[in-house]
Parts: C-alpha cells; structure tokens; sequence
C-alpha cells in the first residue's frame, strides 16, 4: 500500500486521487479545475421503440466530493496522544500522529508519490515543508476540511 493511500485510510477517505503540481501521479493527472469527480448512473438505457430515434446518452451529472472532517479528527488523535505534535507544520509530527513510520526514508517516497520537485529531495528541511502542504493539499482536494491559511 502506497504512504499516501495509508494517510487517507487513517482519516477515513473514501475513493481518492493525487494530484501532483507536475500533473504525474498515479491516482490521476494534475491539479482539477473543481473539487468535482465524475459519476455514472447505475441504471440502463431503455431500449429505443420501433417509432423512436435512439437519442444519444446523457452526461453524467457530476458528484461533489463529500467532506472529511479531517481537522476533528487529527485535533482528536492529538488530544489522545502521549506526545506533544506539532502537526500542523511538521510532516514528521503528522505522520507521527498517524502513525506511521516518518523516516527520512519513508518521507523521501511519500514525496515522490506526490510529485515533489528534484531540487527540493535534496533538502530533507526543504522536501519537509513541500511535502506538509502537499499532504494537506491533496486532504483539501479530496473532500478534506483544511484551512485555507495552512494551504499557504
């Protein structure tokens, strides 16, 4: 299972997508335009009668991506934790109170998941801070309650 995927697991997140500012991933291509994903319609066509012109299928109606109270849930793994976490800037703290293994190893590919850029890997305090708004980023594109104020 992908760090990224284990993130989502522990948040409660259903069906997910990265999104990459490069547009590499390999849940989907780059940033969406609109925090909207595609739905089908589970119900068949009804077959055209011999006096009708079968029309062609109507587009999905789109299906917004339902919100995770993702800041209850981490403020409450925090409150319940034995250590003091700064989660809300630290990547090493986050997966921490996750956790999940926040080596420099585990770190490294979490970014490469993500799409981090080559010159920031080899900054590990650089890839750090790219990588705490990348996580949160995509928590926020996937239905995540996150504050615009630690997107920035």
């Amino acid at each position: 299972m992908r760090i990224f995927d284990k993130i989502f697991d522990k948040l409660g997140f259903g069906k997910r997508k990265i999104f990459t500012p490069t547009g590499r991933s390999g849940g989907g291509g780059g940033y969406p335009s609109s925090p909207v994903l595609s739905g089908g319609s589970s119900t068949a066509p009804a077959a055209p009668s011999a006096n009708s012109v079968a029309a062609p299928p109507a587009a999905a109606a789109p299906i917004p991506i339902s919100e995770v109270d993702v800041m209850s849930k981490l403020e409450a793994m925090a409150a319940e934790s034995a250590q003091k976490l700064n989660w809300k800037t630290s990547i090493v703290d986050l997966m921490k109170l996750l956790g999940l293994d926040s080596s420099l190893a585990e770190r490294k590919e979490l970014a490469l998941e993500l799409g981090c850029p080559q010159e920031k890997m080899g900054d590990s305090a650089e890839m750090n801070m790219w990588l705490h708004k990348a996580v949160l980023t995509n928590l926020a594109r996937n239905g995540g309650n996150i504050p615009a104020h630690m997107l920035d």
